[in-house]
């Protein structure tokens, strides 16, 4: 179901989260969003950053925006990607370190290394109760983003398996993480089928697990097949949005989280199994590396695939030429009516500053220009490359 991406032939997006404003700095800290609506400060801050994300959107010349996951708090390495939603369902209690022995298999990393500070500087709420949903807010977030732009606006949420990695049961209610797991999916079915309901047509579940597991464990192992049917159950009633799925391989504070980062052995899960329209990978960090995989799959492709043509973790703001060439290889297997350029994951988390990430969208955008132009393509007009509109014009010369 192509809503956001009907009819756009190589359209230029990112992935999500954006560098917060300097002056934009307060978080709810687990309230709703009602409540911390009520502050004249918040509501100002918060109104007036997504304003100035989706303005700087624009004006990279994106043409699908996100609202910059301005709602989750500024902690650690971007913890509360995870937390916000099981800061706010009932069944969860307290803020702990998680024991080595319940802690992911691949998420275990020496002193001395950031990735050590982040995950042993994290702490988790416990589950101590049945899972249940309780407003999110998530219809509120993207009025008040899509009210501030004509342009599709995608609305991204993190999946909730992976949530579960980081959680301890302390409740007889569970005797494992699969019950956990798909309370979790319910309840975010429950969010999203409002977010569908308030007019939202454009929705991406971040990072569900298959191809961390099916690295591990084999991509026909019963861990990975109850994910899918997790993800199933969380994405079910939204037969009229365009579900887009995120992948990557971590990004708190813009660290890798994995060693072995090919998608070969999931490529046809997230292809042909899991429920979807559009599949986003990490790929410029990566050297476009599993490209070719996409070749068997090219004259019956199910889904769009959105590509990484900027990475996320360089601080170097990449040319259009850059972005260009990326796009030229990715053509190589992936029709261009099913390739969408983005970056490899969001730029907020404790990521890179916004005047880089600005630079990198309107790079995305530029790129795609050069190459509708190569492709006999209409381009689109992107106001930060207009000679015209630069800030710092020496008077009396033409541009």
């Amino acid at each position: 179901m192509f809503t956001a991406t009907r009819d756009l032939i190589l359209p230029g997006t990112t992935t999500g989260s954006f560098p917060r404003p300097r002056w934009y700095d307060i978080s709810m800290w687990g309230r709703p969003l009602d409540t911390c609506m009520l502050d004249v400060r918040f509501r100002e801050k918060f109104q007036d950053a997504m304003t100035v994300l989706i303005g700087d959107q624009e004006r990279a010349g994106l043409d699908i925006l996100t609202h910059g996951d301005l709602h989750v708090d500024e902690d650690l390495a971007g913890r509360a990607w995870h937390h916000y939603p099981i800061q706010r369902w009932a069944g969860f209690a307290g803020d702990h370190l998680q024991p080595e022995e319940t802690t992911a298999p691949w998420l275990h990393y020496p002193p001395g290394t950031l990735l050590n500070e982040i995950y042993t500087g994290w702490r988790w709420p416990r589950v101590v109760d049945k899972i249940e949903h309780r407003p999110l807010d998530y219809p509120k977030i993207w009025r008040l983003a899509q009210a501030r732009t004509p342009r599709p606006l995608k609305f991204g949420t993190c999946c909730s398996q992976v949530m579960a990695l980081f959680l301890d049961i302390h409740t007889p209610r569970y005797k494992d993480k699969r019950e956990v797991i798909w309370d979790m999916a319910v309840a975010m079915n429950q969010e999203l089928l409002a977010l569908r309901a308030a007019g939202c047509r454009c929705i991406q579940i971040e990072e569900p697990t298959f191809h961390f597991m099916a690295n591990t464990y084999g991509k026909d192992h019963d861990e990975v097949k109850f994910m899918i049917d997790a993800f199933s159950r969380e994405v079910a009633g939204l037969d009229d949005v365009e579900i887009w799925i995120h992948t990557c391989w971590g990004n708190p504070n813009m660290q890798r989280v994995m060693e072995d980062t090919s998608y070969a052995n999931s490529i046809e899960i997230y292809l042909e199994r899991c429920r979807g329209d559009v599949w986003t990978l990490e790929m410029k960090d990566r050297n476009q590396q599993d490209l070719d995989l996409f070749a068997p799959f090219r004259n019956d492709l199910k889904k769009k695939i959105a590509i990484g043509a900027v990475s996320h973790r360089v601080l170097q703001a990449d040319r259009a030429e850059d972005v260009a060439a990326e796009i030229r290889k990715a053509l190589r297997y992936i029709p261009a009516e099913q390739l969408i350029v983005s970056s490899d994951c969001g730029f907020g988390r404790q990521g890179c500053n916004r005047e880089i990430a600005f630079y990198k969208a309107s790079a995305i955008a530029q790129g795609c220009n050069l190459v509708r132009k190569e492709l006999g393509l209409p381009e689109r007009y992107i106001p930060a490359a207009d000679p015209q509109l630069q800030i710092d014009v020496i008077p009396g010369r033409q541009p």
